[in-house]
């Protein structure tokens, strides 16, 4: 069970980077570019406040399970 932890670890890490990307690339940047206000505090959430939450909060996960904090012999 713990191998399968790990390997989930991988997973939240891989998920996080590819939320990272499609935030930032498809959320984020064309929000800030489209020259609408409304578009623009959109894309300033996205970017600023979401992005470093959802993908910063999937890879400390994905990193803790890789390390091993979640294996079942800690107490």
């Amino acid at each position: 069970m713990n191998g399968l932890k790990k390997i989930f670890g991988i997973l939240w890490i891989l998920i996080a980077l590819v939320i990272g990307y499609f935030g930032i690339t498809v959320m984020g940047i064309p929000k800030i570019t489209s020259g609408k206000q409304e578009d623009l505090v959109f894309g300033i959430i996205i970017l600023f406040v979401l992005m470093p939450i959802i993908s910063g909060g999937l890879g400390v996960f994905g990193y803790y399970a890789l390390k091993g904090e979640y294996s079942d012999d800690k107490i």
